[in-house]
């Protein structure tokens, strides 16, 4: 029982300190993520499965923090209008459904926001690509070695993981911090032009 239990906690181990060795590649994000909401952009999540809670979950975080004092920020998830969903899917496809909201939503000025537990959901990809096109910022969430999103878009976080319950566990984790560090880069606007090091 014991080497059981040794491990559940031997196989979070390695993607959680993976996350804290990603500290500059999330940090660069977070710069520009805070800069689009500067300008005026807002933030469009989405994901399928899991992640579609994932998604609405990260969009609740920015439109209404939790944190006594922190500012609400633009963002929409695109999982739950469920007419749009499967509406989109029947006519164009399950691959269009977060692409079609993604063209009929998002500007130059947007972040796009996807997770994908191993990086090869073709409705996260499709809108990944939609998103490029249209100038939106690319930000994604994904397991394993990053899958189809690795090369697609501008900021990657990837949990080194095949086990999708260790990655939705560490991309908790990592949602947060976004957050977490969004509001830090806007609380000091100065900032905001300058490149990011870490």
């Amino acid at each position: 029982m014991t080497a059981a239990v040794t491990e559940v906690f031997r196989r979070r181990a390695a993607p959680g300190a993976a996350l804290a060795g990603e500290a500059g590649a999330i940090a660069a994000a977070c710069h520009a993520m805070a800069a689009r909401f500067h300008a005026g952009g807002r933030l469009l999540t989405f994901g399928t499965g899991a992640a579609a809670t994932d998604a609405q979950h990260v969009a609740v975080e920015f439109v209404h923090p939790v944190i006594v004092g922190k500012r609400a920020l633009p963002a929409l998830s695109l999982t739950g209008d469920v007419a749009t969903l499967t509406g989109v899917g029947a006519g164009a496809g399950f691959d269009e459904v977060f692409a079609h909201q993604v063209r009929c939503f998002g500007g130059p000025d947007d972040i796009a926001f996807g997770i994908s537990p191993d990086g090869r959901c073709g409705s996260v990809l499709r809108a990944m690509e939609c998103a490029r096109d249209r100038g939106m910022l690319t930000v994604a969430l994904a397991g394993g070695d990053g899958g189809a999103l690795a090369g697609t878009v501008e900021h990657l976080v990837t949990v080194p993981s095949g086990d999708p319950r260790v990655v939705k566990e560490v991309h908790v984790t990592a949602y947060h911090v976004l957050w977490e560090l969004v509001h830090v880069f806007l609380e000091q606007p100065g900032v905001l032009g300058q490149e990011v090091t870490a």
